[in-house]
């Protein structure tokens, strides 16, 4: 269950809490009910977010080694501090994403997005198969936190490369072999991270203006780039999916009697992208009356809460609006509750509005496949073309294309 979890969440078989091992034979307290993942998510005294980026796959000595090579450090600075620095760090980057500034970016946005949809819609019109996670998802949430966060001069296509290379390595369940490829790439880029950090303007800057050492500076953009806007192209490739088999959703977008706010929201709660989180417990206390020794791991299925019949009235249906459909819990709880959530949802609404039609008469050619990882769903591609069509005798899969 642990690394299938985003595909469990229907199973009725789970208790709220339940102890777990893992693939290395590690004991973990996996939380499902609702109520019980936001009272771990808001307790930050009793339960520590200091775990939260713990590689789940033990990493050998030649991993550690690479990694040492380029100076790889995460020091507590967002989602795994539990000290007293956390508040002055996330306010730095809440203004950089603030709910003013991240509004600004719609019309630009929205024009991009439209442009895309035009060129899909074309190409499938002329009876191509197109990527909807390549050719429209994958590099949006990028380009949009370009313009909000000054970031290191990098091609797209490596940024996207390290990002998904950091999930896999600290999240997903990995051979040495894998483990060393991956922090060699992971370290790479970290490097050119901390060099950005020590000259870069924008957040970089404030952030040591505000007297916070390089390591947090560099930990700051780490996070951004790779739990913020990966998580972020991975939901709306996830969404779009999910919308594929939801007519009378995108017959009610289209009659203006669903608003694409409420769709992106049903979304968050069926299909989150990050589908656990992890706490560790700081004191022997107790869980929905389990016991909860000091130390236990806790995993916290964030994705099954969002479908606890205590908290919505039809949970494994798509009904936008719904009681309880903005209950959810993607984007955590609490302090560490995730700082770019209006971002997010101005991403996700934003695509709602200019896609969804592209979505009308077509047939899916391959579903979004993820693989094995605690955490993150990490869709590879999400392939459709116009229903009726003949199927081409060789898919032509396009990578990413990056505005002029």
């Amino acid at each position: 269950m642990l690394f299938r979890s985003w595909a469990q969440v229907a199973d009725d078989r789970w208790p709220d809490v339940a102890r777990v091992a893992d693939h290395v034979g590690v004991e973990h307290l996996v939380v499902t009910r609702h109520a019980l993942v936001r009272q771990v998510l808001t307790d930050a005294v009793t339960f520590r977010p200091d775990n939260a980026l713990d590689a789940v796959t033990p990493m050998p000595v030649t991993a550690l080694r690479m990694l040492a090579g380029h100076r790889f450090r995460l020091p507590p600075t967002l989602a795994n501090n539990s000290g007293a620095s956390h508040p002055a760090i996330r306010t730095v980057v809440a203004d950089a994403l603030h709910p003013t500034k991240v509004a600004a970016q719609r019309p630009w946005l929205t024009a991009l997005v439209r442009g895309r949809v035009a060129r899909l819609a074309a190409a499938l019109d002329a009876g191509e198969p197109v990527d909807l996670y390549a050719e429209l998802a994958a590099d949006l949430p990028l380009l949009v936190l370009a313009r909000l966060v000054d970031l290191p001069d990098a091609p797209v296509g490596a940024v996207k490369e390290f990002a998904r290379a950091a999930l896999e390595l600290f999240w997903a369940p990995l051979d040495a072999d894998r483990q060393l490829a991956l922090a060699a790439e992971v370290g790479r880029f970290h490097r050119v991270l901390r060099d950005f950090a020590a000259t870069g303007d924008g957040l970089a800057a404030r952030l040591r203006a505000a007297g916070q050492p390089p390591d947090v500076v560099v930990g700051a953009l780490f996070f951004l780039l790779v739990a913020g806007q990966e998580t972020t192209s991975q939901f709306l490739t996830l969404l779009l999916h999910r919308l594929a088999g939801e007519h009378a959703v995108r017959a009610g977008l289209r009659a203006g009697e669903i608003a694409a706010a409420d769709v992106v929201e049903e979304g968050l709660r069926l299909e989150p992208p990050i589908v656990t989180w992890r706490r560790v417990a700081a004191v022997d206390t107790t869980l929905g009356g389990t016991p909860v020794p000091a130390g236990t791991s806790i995993v916290l299925w964030l994705a099954r809460a969002g479908r606890d019949p205590a908290t919505v009235d039809a949970p494994d249906d798509f009904r936008p609006g719904q009681r309880g459909s903005r209950r959810h819990l993607a984007f955590g709880a609490g302090a560490h509750r995730c700082v770019g959530d209006v971002l997010a949802r101005m991403e996700a609404a934003v695509v709602v509005d200019e896609a969804a039609p592209l979505l009308d008469g077509v047939t899916v050619v391959r579903e979004p496949w993820c693989p094995d990882n605690l955490t993150f769903r990490m869709p590879d591609a999400f392939v459709v073309r116009r229903a009726g069509r003949p199927d081409p005798a060789a898919p032509r899969f396009t990578t990413a294309r990056v505005p002029h």
